[in-house]
């Protein structure tokens, strides 16, 4: 198999795994602060006992330390985002507010990878935006604070994302991983004790909830994350963001299957999901008929 076909496998593997992370979102009960610092707890006591993880960092200059370190701290506030959306809206609206990243990309990818700009990819990402007017209007008011910040956390995973994509390199991806969220970790311990009273502890999860992160933490967040930052290497980001935006089809299917949410909202909302969708797969019949090939990694500047 070639690595651009097996890139894309592995992308849509990815895809599968986030799609559950709104819907665990909502089943856990604690804190979205509470939530993402667990999360990221987990996730990084897992990676720092793999013996390949500080293999590999000997081999990292600081500098891409620091650099990583700076993304990390995106991808934790982008979690807060996010789950701040699930918690004041629901699971299938953040989901599907995720699907903006593209337009992000198609503008800010060219001048941080060197990507040639194409502007079927910016055409691609504005027909996303019909779509996401008609998820608004078809949720209720009081959703509309948890949509902006599901709309937040969009423009933040479009940064991080390509971001990656820039000084990624030829470094060990699970390294990676293990800097970025060990440093987002460090991030939202030094914002915890600031949000709430004085001295209040951290809120400690349930057995429920403490099995529910675990799997949060590992089948969807390690695997996958280390996956993703691997098929950077012979995908665009922004190829990458459009595969992602299939996760609002996942999520979406649990949350109405399981979590009652088509109660929530109105068609309005399933036809501005359709329109999302529609442009993921434009894009990729537009790749197909231009038989255009993705970049790979040595068109990308070299990381620092």
């Amino acid at each position: 198999m070639n690595p651009h076909r097996r890139a894309l496998l592995l992308i849509h593997l990815c895809v599968v795994l986030w799609g559950f992370t709104a819907i665990l979102g909502k089943l856990i009960t604690l804190p979205t602060l509470d939530l993402v610092w667990w999360r990221l707890l987990l996730v990084t006591v897992a990676l720092s006992l793999l013996p390949r993880v500080w293999r590999a960092l000997r081999e990292i200059p600081l500098r891409s330390m620091l650099v990583f370190a700076g993304i990390g701290c995106l991808i934790a506030l982008h979690w807060l985002a996010f789950y701040g959306s699930v918690k004041l809206a629901n699971a299938s609206v953040a989901a599907t507010t995720m699907a903006l990243a593209p337009v992000v990309l198609a503008l800010i990818e060219p001048a941080l990878t060197g990507a040639r700009f194409e502007r079927q990819n910016l055409v691609l990402g504005v027909l996303v935006i019909p779509g996401v007017v008609l998820v608004v209007g078809g949720i209720p008011k009081d959703m509309h604070l948890g949509l902006w910040l599901g709309v937040l956390s969009a423009a933040l995973a479009a940064v991080y994302n390509t971001l990656n994509k820039r000084f990624l390199g030829d470094h060990d991806a699970v390294a990676v991983t293990a800097i970025e969220l060990g440093a987002g970790f460090l991030l939202i311990s030094l914002i915890l004790p600031f949000a709430g009273p004085v001295g209040s502890p951290i809120v400690l999860p349930s057995v429920q909830d403490g099995a529910w992160l675990l799997v949060l933490a590992i089948l969807c967040t390690i695997v996958p994350f280390a996956l993703y930052l691997t098929t950077l290497r012979h995908l665009s980001a922004f190829t990458t963001q459009l595969a992602i935006n299939l996760e609002p089809l996942y999520a979406i299917t649990v949350a109405v299957l399981f979590l009652g949410e088509a109660r929530e909202v109105t068609w309005v909302f399933f036809l501005g999901v359709l329109i999302v969708l529609a442009a993921v797969f434009g894009h990729a019949w537009q790749q197909m008929r231009s038989g255009r090939r993705t970049e790979s990694l040595t068109q990308v500047p070299p990381s620092v």
